[in-house]
Parts: C-alpha cells; sequence; structure tokens
C-alpha cells in the first residue's frame, strides 16, 4: 500500500494526525520516529526548507491530534491518569459509536469480493411488483421481530421441507417455474440472513465497547508511545478527539523556575491555543 499523501488543500497537521494512525503505515513503519519522519517528509512536500524545518520542530516539539479509531482508542487505568485541575468529563464510547450500517459497510469493505449481495437488476432478481411485496413483508417480519416466534416456526417449517427436497434433488429435473421460484427464494432467504447478520453485529459490537468509559480533559501517560501522553478532549466542532503530546525521551523539569520560566517563555505559553492542540498541553504541563 502507498504512503497517505496530502489531499488539496488540506491542512499539515490534519495530514500528519492521518498519517500517523493510517492503519498501514502502523503496520510497516511501527517504529514512531521512523513513522513520524515519513508522514512530515510528505507533509512538508512542496515547502522551502524553513517552512519545513519550522514544522518538524513544531511537530516533534508538541505532538499531534488523531481522530479516535478502533485502532488508537484506549481505556486508561485510573492510576495513568494525571490530574492537572482541568475540567473534566466522562465519555461513553458506545454512546457515540457509528451507527450499525456504518459498521455493515465496513463488514463489507474487509470482505471485499467474497460479498455479493442482490442488487436490483441482477439476473434471477424478483420483478419490481415481486420485490415491493417482498419489502412489505420484511418490514411486517421485522416489526414482529421481538414477538416473532411464528416467523420462527415458519423458518423451521421451511428448513425442513428443504431437507426433504435434497433427499431428491439427485435425478429430479426442474420446470422453469421452479427454477424462477427457487431463484427468488434464494434472494428473500439472503435478505433475511443479512437482518440476522446485522442485528448479531450490533449486539456484538454494543457488548465490545458497553462501559468502555474515557475521562475527557484529563491527561494520561502513555509509556508505549508515540507521544509522552495523551489526553481525550473535544475540538472545535464538538467531537471527541486524542491529542498526542510531550517528548518521551525528555524528562520535564519544572521545578526549576529558571527552566520552567524559560520553556514558558519560549513556547508562549501565556497564549498556548485550544485544548484540541498539542501546544496547549505541552505548555499546560510546565
Amino acid at each position: 500500500m502507498p504512503i497517505p499523501s496530502k489531499k488539496k488543500d488540506e491542512d499539515k497537521n490534519a495530514f500528519m494526525s492521518r498519517c500517523m494512525s493510517d492503519p498501514t503505515m502502523k503496520s510497516e513503519y511501527s517504529d514512531n520516529d521512523q513513522r513520524t519522519a515519513i508522514c512530515i517528509s510528505k507533509a512538508t512536500e512542496g515547502l522551502d526548507y524553513v517552512e519545513a524545518g519550522d514544522f518538524a520542530h513544531y511537530f516533534n516539539t508538541y505532538g499531534y491530534t488523531e481522530e479516535i479509531t478502533e485502532d488508537n482508542f484506549y481505556v486508561p487505568e485510573e492510576s495513568e491518569y494525571e490530574d492537572w485541575g482541568e475540567e473534566t468529563q466522562e465519555w461513553d464510547w458506545a454512546a457515540e459509536r457509528p451507527g450499525l450500517w456504518e459498521n455493515i459497510r465496513k463488514k463489507k469493505e474487509r470482505e471485499g469480493k467474497n460479498y455479493k449481495p442482490a442488487k436490483k437488476g441482477d439476473k434471477d432478481r424478483p420483478d419490481p411488483e415481486a420485490w415491493k411485496k417482498a419489502q412489505s413483508l420484511w418490514k411486517q417480519a421485522v416489526a414482529e421481530y421481538d414477538e416473532g416466534q411464528m416467523q420462527r416456526e415458519q423458518l423451521m417449517k421451511m428448513h425442513h421441507q428443504l431437507m426433504e427436497i435434497e433427499e431428491y434433488l439427485e435425478g429430479v429435473k426442474f420446470e422453469d417455474w421452479t427454477k424462477d421460484m427457487i431463484s427468488k427464494a434464494e434472494i428473500y432467504i439472503q435478505n433475511i440472513y443479512d437482518f440476522v447478520e446485522a442485528r448479531k453485529t450490533e449486539e456484538s459490537y454494543a457488548a465490545e465497547y458497553q462501559g468502555r468509559k474515557v475521562q475527557l480533559g484529563k491527561p494520561f501517560r502513555t509509556p508505549g508511545g508515540p507521544k509522552k501522553s495523551a489526553v481525550y478532549v473535544r475540538n472545535g466542532s464538538g467531537k471527541v478527539v486524542i491529542v498526542r503530546f510531550g517528548d518521551p525521551n525528555m524528562k520535564i523539569k519544572k521545578s526549576d523556575p529558571g527552566r520552567r520560566k524559560n520553556f514558558r517563555a519560549r513556547h508562549n505559553c501565556d497564549n498556548p491555543g485550544p485544548r484540541w492542540k498539542a501546544r496547549y498541553w505541552s505548555c499546560r504541563a510546565w
């Protein structure tokens, strides 16, 4: 897979977040320093030496912001949190998880060519009138799902009938009308199968993420990198993101008044910027 490239008019920081969290990049460049260098080189394409150097310095000094994905979502232990006196809020991943059909879409992407749902116009698909009738019956079946004893009995009856038919398949020559019925039945059963699979996916997803709560605005240590610390916050649009900040190879010595004053002056910490940017939290650490 190719290294991600900047989109037209994409902000350098937005690209760095996308590049650093890209699954392929994480897989092929597991070393954080190497991945950072590659992403920075792509982010600064077309910039002159000074601009590129300034951006690389900023990124390495402060850190970056990532959108939350299933890959980077992490629930810290209570002991990993640090109380910096910031306003905090509990946030539950399950409450804002992607919708059911988004999960189905991802499943289709994972299965690729192996996933072949029926589409309008496909050979042997029911005619529009039959399809309309099937949709009507389908909606009724969904509405009655919780009280679906009748549907379960019907499915079991069909199952037994299919088992009996299978015993006599050898040597049977199907007439055209039976072939048509079998093709339509296959599509109807496929729709029911997809419905059941969708419910299973939804329940499995909810069970996996139920109770996975984190604290917004409360930093926590990330000894595994790629930065020293991280924090969940809401960005300017109200979406929860994860901000990674702090050089894991350097110790903060804010107990030294001179060093603390020097750092805050060099980084203009009197105006640290918004809470969803790494510079805010780097300054906050000092």
